[in-house]
């Protein structure tokens, strides 16, 4: 993972590289936000991550703007009805969560590689409305393996677990859908992947094999 963008760049004829929408999804238990939370770190392709709305308060530590934008119902819905959402959904029925288009549009502009991890109904909602996405469908391997994660986790009880391995098993059927997979045995190893194929269809516009 040690290629710059400038070199990059050189391989694609000196000019600089478009803005990419790309998506992440993949079942709770996954390790989505580690796999991204490093791949900001160790990949080098101007990447950013969009920053959803939601109407959840927010958790210790936190920050309105960094990790989510918080905003109430009211506020919510009328960013709903006003158009502002490239895709929102109501999430275990509880909170609703909302990716900003003018942040997407803004990134693109910038020319940066802007990532949305978000559900699988909104991915494809966002794979339907436009043909510029990269998709990635991160999983642990098998559903064995990701409950034993929901469990390690230990926050949360039985009925609750039972719905997110139902949900899971919804997911997993559109892995189709997704240019490309995953597999989380290893974060360092995902990372790695993930990066390269990122890469790969930086110089070829080309989707890498499932892993």
């Amino acid at each position: 993972m040690n290629q710059s963008a400038d070199s990059l760049r050189d391989e694609v004829g000196g000019a600089p590289l478009p803005g990419q929408l790309v998506i992440v999804s993949g079942p709770s238990g996954a390790g989505k936000s580690t796999v991204l939370r490093q791949l900001l770190e160790c990949c080098d392709l101007p990447l950013e991550m969009s920053v959803s709305a939601t109407t959840r308060a927010p958790r210790p530590g936190e920050e309105d703007g960094r990790d989510y934008h918080f905003v109430s119902l009211e506020q919510f819905h009328a960013m709903r009805e006003n158009g502002e959402f490239l895709e929102c959904m109501h999430v275990f029925g509880r909170d609703w969560y909302g990716t900003l288009a003018a942040q997407v549009d803004q990134a693109l502009a910038d020319g940066k590689w802007i990532i949305l991890e978000i559900d699988v109904q909104g991915a494809l909602s966002v794979m339907k409305r436009r043909d510029d996405t990269l998709s990635f469908f991160v999983h642990p391997g098998s559903r064995s393996e990701l409950e034993h994660r929901l469990r390690s986790r230990k926050t949360e009880d039985e009925q609750a677990i039972q719905r997110r391995l139902e949900v899971a098993d919804e997911e997993l059927s559109a892995l189709s859908y997704y240019d490309y997979e995953i597999i989380n045995r290893d974060v360092n190893v995902a990372v790695s992947e993930m990066c390269q194929c990122l890469k790969k269809s930086a110089r070829e516009g080309k989707a890498c094999l499932k892993s």
